[in-house]
């Protein structure tokens, strides 16, 4: 069972309304994808993007603040209020990057550490981002309790040693089409020693097209190239590696698996 683990829907220019998004999803269902996450990076957008999610069942969503709109400050009252909705299966996408706006890192460090508090209270898990912060992203989880619950680092691109210590937090990592692209060898090298059971695979769509379709608005049905190439790289079957990263997926998120029963 493929599952897109990480997209944001609400954010692609091909689909602006219900019935564009409609074709883009069977579109990604005629590829083999079953199940999305649509990701809110800005507590300000999630009531439009929970409306627009609404009419699609195989669609769950998570709520948070991501670091790069920090600047909108968080508002934990509200964001305990959006998880009252039973799609919403995760906190996040948070964290920490330094790398485009390192000069909000106290703000990103102190929304960072309410959204692990947050989570914690409510037992659902982290969806993470991190860049050029490695020691402290690892470092705030261990501090935050964040093992009690879990999560993932989505779209990773760090090294074997920062995927080691999220993994034996209980953390899954998630990989996207960067794995594609020409210049990612290291990270090549750390996909391939990913445990399975700790694996996911998703698109980060509207972002970061695999090969073939660099250049072009990803899309969900993109996350079949990346699984066929992860699959190729680790030396296993296509089918297996669905199979167990779809697993993955709901053995992290168990409030999208008691709405789906599996």
């Amino acid at each position: 069972m493929l599952i897109d683990s990480h997209c944001h829907l609400d954010r692609l220019k091909a689909a602006p309304d219900q019935d564009s998004l409609k074709t883009l999803l069977a579109q990604a269902k005629d590829r083999g994808v079953e199940y999305f996450l649509c990701v809110n990076v800005r507590q300000q957008g999630f009531a439009s993007m929970q409306a627009k999610m609404a009419a699609f069942d195989q669609v769950f969503l998570s709520a948070g603040v991501h670091p790069l709109d920090v600047q909108e400050g968080l508002d934990t009252t509200q964001l305990h209020s959006y998880l009252q909705d039973p799609k919403v299966v995760a906190i996040g996408e948070t964290g920490l990057d330094y790398y485009y706006s390192g000069e909000t890192k106290a703000l990103q460090q102190q929304c960072f550490e309410q959204q692990i508090a947050l989570a914690v209270e409510v037992d659902k898990p982290l969806i993470v981002h991190t860049r050029d912060a490695r020691e402290d992203t690892i470092a705030m989880l261990k501090a935050g309790q964040a093992d009690k619950v879990g999560g993932v680092l989505h779209c990773f691109t760090e090294n074997w040693e920062m995927a080691k210590a999220a993994i034996d937090l209980g953390f899954y990592i998630s990989v996207s089409g960067i794995v594609t692209f020409k210049n990612a060898g290291e990270l090549r090298s750390v996909i391939r020693k990913v445990p399975k059971d700790r694996l996911l695979v998703e698109t980060d769509a509207p972002y970061l097209a695999p090969v073939p379709h660099r250049g072009e608005e990803n899309q969900p049905a993109f996350v079949r190239d990346v699984a066929e190439f992860v699959a190729e790289l680790r030396g296993e079957k296509y089918e297996e590696l669905a199979e167990y990263t779809g697993d993955n997926f709901f053995s992290l998120f168990k409030d999208a698996a008691k709405l789906v029963q599996v």
